[in-house]
This record gives C-alpha cells, sequence and structure tokens, in this order.
C-alpha cells in the first residue's frame, strides 16, 4: 500500500546522500545504457550484411564460364569456355524439376544519350525473369517481357539514377535513348536495393543484343531460381548434378577447379547469417557482461548504504521498528532508484541508436542499429530485480543487528 510518510522519508534520505543516490542511478543507467548500444550494433552489423548478401534473390544460382586448368580429351588447359542460347535449353530440359525460372545475362558498355545529355552505362541483356532473380522494384513502366525477347525488341528498362541523368524531371517512359548508334525506347525505370551502382544499368533484350553483334547467341552468365520447396540440401543437390552436368556437356575434367562456377545465394546467405549471429551473440555476451558488472556495481553500493546507515537502523530498532519495516524502507528505496535509473537509461540508449541511424554504415558497416524494446525493457526490468536484490541481502542482515550493537557502530 501506498505509505506516504515513508515516499517523504525516501526523498528526504535521497536529498540528504545526493552523491550516494547519483552513484547507485549511474551504475545502473550506464549499465542499460552499454547493453543497449552494444545490442543495438549487433543490430546494426546484421542489417550490413542482409543488405549486402541479399541483393539477390536467396533461392538464385550464377553460374559463370571460366578458364580450364587440366588438359581433357585433347584439350589442352587453358581452355576458354563459353555458354550459349543451347546451353540455356539444354539446362531447362534436364532440370525442370529443379528449376523455377532461367536467364541469361550479357554486359555491355554504352555512352547513352537523350537530347544534349550524355552519360556512359553498363548494359544487361537479359530475359523477363532477371527481375525476380534480381528483386529488382519497378518506379515506373514495366520490366521486359515474352514478347520482347521473341521480336527482338529495341526495349530498355533504365535505373533510378540513369533516369535523374538524361531526363532530371521529364517523364521517361515512352522516350528514346541512343546508345552506340542504335535507338532504344525506355519502357520502365527500376529501383534496386543493390546501390547505387545497380541503379545506373540498363536492362535490354538480350536477344536484341546479340542480334546487334553480328547475330552471336553467346552469353555472359546463365542465372537461375531453383523451387524453394527443394530446401537448402536439395538446393546443394541440384548445385553438384548441375555442375557435373555442364562439365560433360563442356568437355571439361570432373575434377577441374576452372571451366565452371556456380555461386549458390543460399551458400553465401547460410554463411554471412552464421557469422552474423556469432557476432551477435558475442556482442550480446559482451552486454550481459555489462548489465553483471552494473549489478555488482550496485550491489556494492547497497552495502556502503546500509553499512553507513547502521547506527540509525538501530536507532529505529530502538524505538519500535520491525525488522520487516526496516527491509521494506531500505528495499524501496533500492527499487524507486534502480527504476527510475533504469529508464533513464532505456530512453537515452533508445534514442542514442536512434539518432546514429545510418552514419555509421559507411566506416564502421553498421545500419539502423536498433534494439527490440521487449529486449531492452526486459534487460531493464532485470537490472532492477537484482537493484532491490541488491538492496535486500545487507538490509536483512542489518535488521537482524541487535539495536544496542548497531548502536556502538563507527
Amino acid at each position: 500500500m501506498f505509505n506516504r510518510d515513508n515516499w517523504i522519508e525516501i526523498f528526504d534520505t535521497i536529498r540528504k546522500n545526493k552523491l550516494r543516490t547519483f552513484l547507485s542511478g549511474f551504475t545502473v543507467a550506464l549499465g542499460i545504457f552499454i547493453f543497449i548500444i552494444l545490442f543495438g550494433f549487433g543490430n546494426g552489423l546484421s542489417n550490413t550484411f542482409q543488405k549486402f548478401f541479399n541483393d539477390d534473390n536467396v533461392n538464385s544460382m550464377f553460374i559463370f564460364p571460366g578458364s580450364t586448368t587440366e588438359p581433357f580429351k585433347g584439350y589442352e588447359s587453358g581452355r576458354r569456355i563459353k555458354f550459349d542460347n543451347a546451353d540455356l535449353k539444354a539446362i531447362t530440359d534436364n532440370f525442370d524439376n529443379y528449376l523455377e525460372s532461367i536467364s541469361p545475362r550479357i554486359y555491355d558498355n554504352a555512352t547513352v544519350k537523350y537530347k544534349d545529355k550524355s552519360n556512359n552505362y553498363s548494359i544487361r541483356a537479359v530475359s523477363p525473369s532477371h527481375q525476380y532473380n534480381e528483386m529488382t522494384i519497378m518506379m515506373q513502366g514495366r520490366f521486359l517481357h515474352e514478347d520482347d525477347i521473341s521480336h527482338k525488341k529495341r526495349h530498355a528498362v533504365i535505373g533510378r539514377l540513369v533516369a535523374q541523368d538524361l531526363f532530371k524531371n521529364e517523364d521517361p517512359i515512352g522516350k528514346y535513348i541512343d546508345g552506340s548508334g542504335h535507338t532504344w525506347k525506355v519502357i520502365g525505370v527500376f529501383q534496386d536495393d543493390g546501390g547505387d551502382g545497380e541503379e545506373r544499368l540498363i536492362y535490354i533484350p538480350y536477344t536484341s543484343l546479340q542480334k546487334i553483334k553480328k547475330n552471336t547467341d553467346e552469353i555472359d552468365q546463365i542465372i537461375l531460381s531453383y523451387k524453394p520447396e527443394i530446401g537448402y540440401e536439395g538446393a546443394v543437390e541440384f548445385e553438384q548434378k548441375l555442375e557435373k552436368f555442364l562439365k560433360s556437356r563442356k568437355d571439361i575434367d570432373p575434377k577441374d577447379r576452372g571451366g565452371v562456377y556456380i555461386r549458390n545465394v543460399a551458400d553465401n546467405l547460410k554463411e554471412n547469417q552464421q557469422f552474423a549471429s556469432v557476432l551477435q551473440l558475442i556482442i550480446t555476451f559482451i552486454g550481459i557482461g555489462t548489465l553483471i558488472a552494473g549489478i555488482i556495481g550496485i550491489s556494492n553500493i547497497m552495502v556502503f548504504v546500509v553499512k553507513e546507515r547502521t547506527k540509525e537502523l538501530g536507532i529505529r530498532k530502538a524505538i519500535g521498528a520491525s525488522p520487516r519495516s526496516i527491509i521494506a524502507m531500505i528495499l524501496q528505496e533500492a527499487i524507486f532508484i534502480t527504476t527510475l535509473s533504469g529508464y533513464f537509461g532505456l530512453i537515452a540508449g533508445i534514442a542514442t541508436l536512434s539518432l546514429i541511424g545510418d552514419t555509421l554504415e559507411k566506416d564502421y558497416f553498421i545500419t539502423n542499429p536498433y534494439i527490440d524494446i521487449s529486449t531492452a525493457i526486459g534487460a531493464t526490468i532485470i537490472l532492477i530485480l537484482f537493484g532491490a536484490l541488491a538492496g535486500y541481502i545487507p538490509a536483512r542482515r542489518a535488521a537482524k543487528i541487535k539495536p544496542i550493537v548497531a548502536l556502538r557502530d563507527e
């Protein structure tokens, strides 16, 4: 129950012992503040990993041609492997049970002009399914359609920054741009979470670029997505079978580490998530250590506080105060100080993380550090409970001292 006299006495004690109260409260607030900052930084690092390595869809594979390192079937080592349209069809026909979509990618560069503005941009010639693999977000218009591929249309989907460079405030949809002597109609504008580099790209139909390059059917890279239901183990099995198939198709020694390279996004994501989890675990342990240090600090201060008030407690017992009332008084004071200080540390920590935002991303790879409110409140409650326990143990010991002994204490 609320007892006005007890609270008056508590505030009077705090007023008379400002330094002691400040040290007790500062220890609690600092412990919570450091815990929140460290935990938030851990989440910020995880955000950075997600941002860097989740630019591609998690069920995607990227297949790159390379150079052989071993002689095989009469071929010398160092042979450059090339992919073509027939390889796309062969993969589709042989791995239909695994495949969700497949797209080629051909790289090119061109000086692109619109009216009096021009700049050099990277070109990616792809198929419609490429949008899914790269998680491209359309801002205006549309991405490439199958009709663009089959009819080899001169259509272009430009990045957000390309649109800013060439069109400024003008709507680019339906306008025509010139690249290396060829005219392309802008049908869409996209954005990409992969960063500015991704948004300075231009996508065109791969068949259109092959036609421009003297009807060649060569492609630089193959990107595919597998069915999510096969799971991680199925993806690993698919990757192994696909590598074996391509090496056999291209007459590459099965033991050759060159020739064909496959990057499974799921593999990279799993490794990065494991690293981020370990990093977060380390930071959590450091944060818990900070809380423990705070608890020890509170305990030491409360032992000193009770020791300092031994005579006062002896007088209270001599005039009739019960051990329970003495314990309750000290406990109430301890809980009040730790709760108020813990709340202050909680607010200060969350506010600091909010102010930091993306300022540490460039130099320290910490993106939008944050902490769940439930985690922050839970840590604060734990510290308050231990603060109460830190006050209870010495108070209980002091309450058992006989008044005459307490009055003789120096």
